[in-house]
């Protein structure tokens, strides 16, 4: 909070208007002058009057500036400077420097408390108290011509060489510290990589935003796969074990991975868990990574085949506005499918889109709920 510029300060538009101003005016001028106040502020004034000899003529020239911070309802911060003229001029009107010309009106109150200390031949102290009701207008003209033509241009932080625009840091430097993180990453999937050949693995890291129906559909392929390959799962989320808790029903075993503030999954926790599986030779190993279609494109874990779940509900434009993860992945399940008639969603055009970012990118269309479209899945699945 800074006095200087007025923040310490802060209204909250829509309060009422008020004024609290603290002055101390040093005045060196005669003892017959006269006060007399044009304004209607609503403010209180403190003011300590010193009053001594008059100014030789030809002394420098005395300012006062009052440097008040006006916050209207409008939420405008006015500054007023006020300089008094010298003497040799006390003839003409008092000079009012503005920073700007405004026009507003004030019916306010405000109270003086003056104090006079007299250094002349009849020293005497006295003080009083006035509480002066003004009812009057300032009529200042306002002259601000503000002719603004605003365009509303797009921002785009992505158009650097890195992809991505983080304060403080270069694009190069960017560069430097994601190849860095990526190169330890990927030493570590093709670690995995290597184990989950050695056991004929099927590795499928399913990638979806969060409610897409990626442990719903997990469920249901699983069931559907008893008795014919053996399954294992991974499951990652930022808390709770909730999702696994759901795999186990099923009769597979289940690790959770708890990423807390992380967004995705890496190699690493992937060859953690990995190793506390019961897994089996020729099995199927579902990764379900953290509900994030950003992230997750970027990290390798070891697996085949990057799948990207989206469902009915979503919107066709996703794979237009993510389009890594559409770009990584091998398949793109549109899921939900008993929801179309009750959503506005364009398949055709979700596809075209997909495919628009990855022309390779296969489709397949379902319902885990209703087992629409599941067989296609399962199909898939064996000629993986």
């Amino acid at each position: 909070m800074c006095s200087v510029c007025g923040c310490g300060q802060a209204r909250v538009a829509g309060q009422d208007h008020h004024h609290e101003h603290d002055h101390h005016h040093d005045h060196l001028h005669e003892h017959g002058h006269d006060h007399h106040h044009e304004h209607e502020h609503g403010h209180h004034h403190g003011h300590h009057h010193s009053h001594g000899p008059a100014q030789e003529q030809g002394a420098a020239r005395t300012v006062i500036i009052h440097h008040h911070h006006h916050y209207h309802h409008q939420g405008d911060v006015h500054h007023h400077y006020h300089g008094m003229v010298p003497d040799a001029q006390a003839a003409q009107p008092d000079t009012r420097v503005h920073g700007h010309s405004h026009g507003h009106k004030h019916g306010y109150q405000h109270g003086h408390q003056h104090e006079h200390h007299h250094a002349t031949d009849h020293g005497h102290h006295h003080a009083h108290d006035h509480n002066h009701e003004h009812e009057h207008e300032h009529e200042h003209e306002h002259e601000h011509e503000h002719e603004h033509e605003h365009q509303q241009a797009d921002l785009h932080y992505g158009k650097g060489e890195a992809g991505l625009s983080v304060p403080g840091l270069g694009q190069r430097q960017l560069i430097a510290i994601e190849m860095d993180v990526l190169a330890k990453n990927n030493a570590l999937a093709a670690h995995n990589r290597d184990h989950f050949e050695a056991t004929c693995q099927l590795v499928l890291n399913l990638v979806s935003s969060p409610g897409s129906g990626k442990t719903t559909l997990l469920c249901e392929t699983l069931r559907r796969l008893e008795g014919q390959r053996p399954c294992a799962v991974i499951e990652g989320d930022q808390q709770t074990s909730s999702d696994a808790d759901r795999i186990r029903t099923t009769g597979v075993p289940a690790i959770q991975i708890n990423t807390g503030k992380g967004c995705h999954l890496d190699a690493k926790m992937v060859h953690d868990a990995y190793h506390q599986l019961p897994v089996q030779e020729g099995g199927i190993l579902f990764i379900e990574n953290v509900g994030n279609l950003v992230c997750p494109a970027s990290f390798d874990l070891g697996e085949k085949y990057k799948v990207a779940i989206l469902s009915a509900t979503e919107g066709e434009e996703k794979p237009l506005k993510y389009p890594d993860m559409f770009a990584a992945a091998q398949l793109m399940i549109i899921n939900k499918t008993d929801l179309l008639p009750h959503v506005r969603f364009d398949v055709e055009r979700c596809i075209e889109n997909a495919k628009r970012v990855n022309p390779y990118i296969q489709v397949i269309q379902l319902s885990a709920t209703t087992g629409e479209g599941m067989d296609a899945w399962l199909n898939w699945l064996a000629s993986a």
